[in-house]
Formats: C-alpha cells, sequence, structure tokens
C-alpha cells in the first residue's frame, strides 16, 4: 500500500517540478535584487555632478527631425538644477545663437539679427527657437550625464537584477514613470520615460564612457515618434565648482532689439 501510494502521487511531483523550471526560466533574466537600495544607487549617480558643480564641454550635436539632419557645434555649461549656457559655434567666425537660461529666467542673442530675446524658461518658450521638446531642468540633468526628477514628491521605486544590469523602475502616484539601467560602477546606461497611461515618451542611452570618467560621452534622446532624436557628443569636458554664476546671465548688449517672450 505504502509504494502504491507513492508512485500514484508520481505524476504530480513531475507537473511541480515542471512547472518550477518553467517559472524559473521565465523569470531567470527579471529578479528581484534586494541587496541593492534602489535610492542609494540612485544617490550615486546624481552625485556624479554635484549642485555646486559646473560642467563644461565642447559638443558636437546631432539633431534628426521631420525636416531633416542638423548638425551644430557648440559650447556648453550646465549647473543643476536648471542652469544652462549654450554658443552654437559655426565653422568659421563667431557663435551667432547664445542661451543662457536659471531657474528664473531665459535670454537668447541673435547676432546676426540684432534680437535679444528674455522671458521665462519654459518649453514652450525654449522650442521657439530650438526643436526640443523638454524643459529647461530635464536637459540639463539629462546632459550631465544624470536622469531627470518625476515631478511628484511620492516616487515608488522598485530594483531588479535584468541580466549583468541593475534595472530600477520608479512611478509617481500619477502613472508617470521611468525605468533606468545601472551597468558596472553605477554608470548609467539608458533611461525610459512613460507617460501617465504607461506609453513611452522619450529613452535616452548614455554611451562612451572614459575609463577614468562616470560621465557619458554621447548621450543619445529618442523620442517616441520614431523620428525625432538629438545626441551630443562631449570633448574637453570639465567638472569645476560653482563660483560665479553670472555666465547663466546675458547681457543686453547696446543698439539691438530687445524682446519680451512672455
Amino acid at each position: 500500500m505504502t509504494f502504491y501510494k507513492k508512485v500514484s502521487h508520481f505524476p504530480g511531483i513531475i507537473f511541480l517540478l515542471l512547472v518550477a523550471v518553467l517559472v524559473s526560466g521565465c523569470l531567470q533574466q527579471i529578479v528581484i535584487y534586494p541587496n541593492y537600495p534602489p535610492e542609494k544607487i540612485l544617490a550615486s549617480i546624481s552625485s556624479t555632478v554635484a549642485e555646486d558643480d559646473i560642467l563644461s564641454a565642447m559638443a558636437q550635436i546631432d539633431l534628426v527631425t521631420i525636416h531633416g539632419y542638423q548638425p551644430a557645434r557648440a559650447a556648453v555649461i550646465i549647473k543643476k538644477p536648471s542652469y544652462l549656457r549654450l554658443e552654437l559655434l559655426p565653422v568659421i567666425g563667431t557663435p551667432d545663437f547664445f542661451l543662457a537660461a536659471s531657474p528664473e529666467k531665459m535670454s537668447i542673442f541673435i547676432p546676426s539679427k540684432g534680437e535679444f530675446y528674455r522671458g521665462l524658461p519654459t518649453v514652450a518658450n525654449l522650442e521657439r527657437f530650438l526643436p526640443w521638446q523638454f524643459n529647461i531642468e530635464d536637459i540639463v540633468m539629462i546632459f550631465s550625464g544624470t536622469y531627470p526628477s518625476l515631478k511628484e514628491k511620492v516616487i515608488a521605486y522598485q530594483s531588479y537584477h535584468e541580466n549583468n544590469f541593475l534595472r530600477i523602475e520608479m512611478k509617481a502616484q500619477s502613472g508617470c514613470s521611468q525605468i533606468i539601467w545601472v551597468g558596472e560602477n553605477n554608470r548609467l546606461l539608458k533611461l525610459v520615460r512613460n507617460d501617465e497611461q504607461g506609453k513611452e515618451i522619450y529613452n535616452v542611452k548614455y554611451d562612451r564612457y572614459d575609463t577614468k570618467s562616470s560621465i557619458a560621452g554621447e548621450i543619445i534622446i529618442s523620442m517616441a515618434d520614431g523620428i525625432t532624436s538629438l545626441s551630443i557628443k562631449y570633448s574637453d569636458l570639465k567638472i569645476e565648482k560653482a563660483t560665479d554664476l553670472s555666465i547663466f546671465d546675458l547681457p543686453i548688449p547696446a543698439n539691438v532689439k530687445t524682446i519680451t517672450l512672455d
């Protein structure tokens, strides 16, 4: 009788083993990663460029839109959370486009037109001059090699080990979310930003890390339309302590037309 009972349960044991194998096969690439609190990893990534640092570099900017491909050489100066100075450099001659932004205002000077613009650093004002669908703060965070913050106080975090990377999911109460992938030495590799319905808005790839630098040498932003993209490749990158923020304020030149944006 005892032997009969063991044999009668044998098919059930096989079934349970098969289920266990199938489940482990499905989850072997995405496993909960409890030993790495996501907040600590995120703090490490964010501190690569501190808020009292200024990042400056020469940059090759390549923009692709429905209107075509637009390359530009630029000088870029950044300070978190939302300070930006951008000068577009021609092949020959002096810059013909200057942008300076702080949390309170944005100024743009176009010497060839003799026009000086001043207003709030909003997405709408920025889009009048540059086809970037971002606010200044998000651009600064991405260009400094980190990720933009979700604009809510309560954020839920989850972290998983996916292949050889750490995947961290962040979700706000509104439903807005983003996912980042982190590699060796806490280097940010990819970001995906989603809207309230979970649809992708854009993704960012961080590439070409120098062995001595924790900031990506190339950053590529791709919009969900599958067409629009913006890439920036750095050279002569420097990080220095901020001592003077006047560089983020353009003085109004003499004998130019001043135009208010708002």
